[in-house]
């Protein structure tokens, strides 16, 4: 069986249960972040999941003294991170937790007790794995409402991407980094002792070395444990300065060193390839005429109504006049027009019972979320929609550009602001 793939990354940090009071005492403290710690077994824990996502890979592990230190280095960061999320207010509960448990296991085609079984064959706790799904979750909903929420892509923005770009190709970029970050305001000694890490991670490959081997011992960015791969980047997610470098290299090539607000980083281009933006959709012209059921109409009234309303319509009764007379929606000032509607602008209860009319015919009453609908099929066209597509996946680029600068930074401050004691070689 193919390796279980969900959309949170296993993070592997929960508190481990303890079996004797001799195993808790042979536990000790290697960090102290705040009011709250970290102990051995919880880093030990977390190096027992990075080597075995490293061999899932087939990346060779770093030596265990890097990997220890890397690994508590972020488990620093995302307990500063969720304390954070718990003064805020912020919490994964139980229902939420069950909902992405089973969005896992459907993804992976099993069910929920076969996801269970599954990950304990593969030695996999499933107390903890729901552990770690819950603190990512938590850790995704802070970033949703600190940084995502609070950016904003003007439509000047937009405008300029596009005047700029007009006649360049549009690409994605697959690429692999290893980044040594910088605290906020970093000394010339701290730069310097930065700069000498990247150093020699890139005279490593310039030996010859394996890059996802190189990222796995000198990158303490989030993506380190998987060799520093980063996957498909649209080039209006990234600095137009470092777009104008991945379009002069061959896929396979590496950049010198470039340094952004966050660290230094050395990036490795995997692969690269042209986004097409023609986009073609079939749009329907319809209307409709709606009755909403409540604690007065319920939904055998609301259906028999449309029953009597769309016999008289087939005894060429005019559907706009009965549409003002009759319906419950916004539209019935206008006759009941929609105008034209694209895919997925309309619940899917109505569109699929949208599709499936000829032009001229009229549904059997139809429910919706909103009530009971007769819904009439006017006309329909494809529509070029390129332009339109265009503008919202450069504002949505531009806006992962942003977001992803802003959460960086955001997470150094926190971190520089906290109290962090390493305490990893204390015997």
């Amino acid at each position: 069986m193919k390796p279980l793939q969900h959309t949170l990354a296993i993070a592997a940090l929960a508190i481990p249960l303890f079996a004797s009071a001799a195993v808790v005492t042979a536990d000790r403290v290697v960090a102290v972040v705040n009011r709250s710690v970290i102990t051995k077994l919880e880093l030990d824990e977390r190096v027992k999941s990075i080597r075995q996502n490293l061999a899932r890979s087939g990346t060779q592990a770093p030596p265990a003294s890097v990997l220890e230190q890397e690994a508590l280095d972020r488990m620093v960061t995302e307990q500063v991170l969720l304390e954070q999320a718990k003064t805020l207010g912020i919490q994964v509960d139980d229902t939420q937790l069950e909902q992405a448990l089973a969005r896992i296991a459907q993804n992976n085609k099993l069910t929920l007790p076969e996801l269970r079984k599954q990950l304990e064959k593969d030695g996999i706790n499933w107390k903890r794995f729901g552990a770690e799904i819950r603190q990512e979750m938590t850790l995704a909903f802070l970033r949703e409402r600190e940084i995502d929420n609070k950016v904003i892509v003007t439509d000047s923005e937009v405008a300029d991407y596009l005047h700029l770009n007009a006649n360049k190709p549009q690409r994605e970029y697959r690429l692999a980094q290893i980044m040594v970050s910088l605290p906020e305001n970093a000394t010339p000694e701290q730069i310097q002792a930065k700069r000498a890490r990247i150093l020699a991670a890139r005279q490593e490959l310039a030996e010859g070395k394996d890059f996802n081997a190189v990222a796995a011992i000198y990158s303490n960015a989030p993506d380190a444990a998987n060799g520093g791969v980063l996957g498909w980047r649209p080039a209006g997610s990234l600095a137009p300065a470092f777009v104008e470098l991945l379009d002069q290299m061959p896929a396979g090539g590496m950049t010198d060193i470039v340094r952004s607000a966050s660290g230094l980083h050395l990036f490795k281009l995997l692969d690269k390839r042209e986004q097409s933006d023609k986009m073609v959709i079939r749009q329907t012209h319809a209307r409709h005429i709606l009755i909403r059921t409540n604690e007065i109409v319920s939904e055998t009234d609301a259906q028999q109504k449309l029953a009597q309303i769309r016999a008289r319509l087939q005894h060429n009764e005019k559907f706009e006049e009965l549409a003002r007379l009759y319906s419950d929606d916004t539209s019935a000032a206008k006759g009941g027009e929609l105008g034209w509607i694209s895919p997925g602008e309309t619940v899917p209860d109505f569109e699929q019972a949208m599709n499936r009319l000829q032009p001229g015919e009229i549904s059997p009453p139809v429910k919706s979320p909103f009530g009971f609908h007769l819904i009439q099929v006017l006309e329909r066209r494809d529509q070029d929609v390129t332009q339109e597509n265009r503008r919202m996946k450069v504002r949505l680029e531009l806006k992962q550009r942003k977001a992803e600068e802003s959460y960086e930074d955001w997470v150094r401050q926190l971190r520089d602001k906290a109290y962090i004691s390493i305490r990893l070689k204390d015997e």
